[in-house]
């Protein structure tokens, strides 16, 4: 749903409803600005970030397993997702 945000501030309980199943996107002059989120979803999202690591950081015991690594044939398919 997208929603400009004058009709968002006048009506905000019912978009916070909405959010609940679904993001609502709230823009300015035409423009995606913001996006409502249930806490869900949100904290869904939170547990998918991860830390990033320099190669410089890590000991070269780590370096040489991540060298090693295989990937398993039956994840090949993923592979198409590094495609450009």
């Amino acid at each position: 749903m997208i929603i400009p945000a004058a009709e968002f501030q006048r009506n905000i309980g019912t978009y916070q409803d909405r959010a609940l199943t679904a993001p609502v996107f709230v823009t300015r002059n035409g423009r995606e600005r913001t996006v409502l989120l249930s806490v869900d979803e949100y904290r869904r999202l939170k547990r998918r970030d991860r830390e990033v690591l320099a190669v410089e950081h890590l000991d070269a015991t780590t370096v040489a397993a991540i060298a090693a690594a295989e990937v398993p044939a039956e994840f090949a398919h993923l592979d198409a997702e590094l495609e450009p």
